[in-house]
């Protein structure tokens, strides 16, 4: 029982990389957007959008450090 609550706690883990994935597209698909109708602000929305990249990358890096510990108890 433990062992199969572990597989789907990790299957759980990896599901962050879907919704980072999901979330970084929308933010890339909202910047190009703003970049089209101001493009004198281009600097200051790809600077924003970096940092949100950032951001939204390290909860997948969490979720996939989470995942490989509790592959180790596994």
């Amino acid at each position: 029982m433990g062992a199969a609550l572990i597989a789907i706690g990790v299957g759980i883990a990896t599901l962050t990389g879907l919704g980072a994935g999901i979330g970084m597209g929308i933010a890339t698909g909202k910047a190009a957007d703003a970049i089209a109708r101001q493009p004198e602000a281009s600097g200051k929305i790809n600077s924003l959008l970096l940092i949100g990249l950032a951001f939204a990358e390290t909860t997948a890096i969490y979720g996939f450090v989470i995942a490989i510990l509790m592959l180790g108890k596994f």
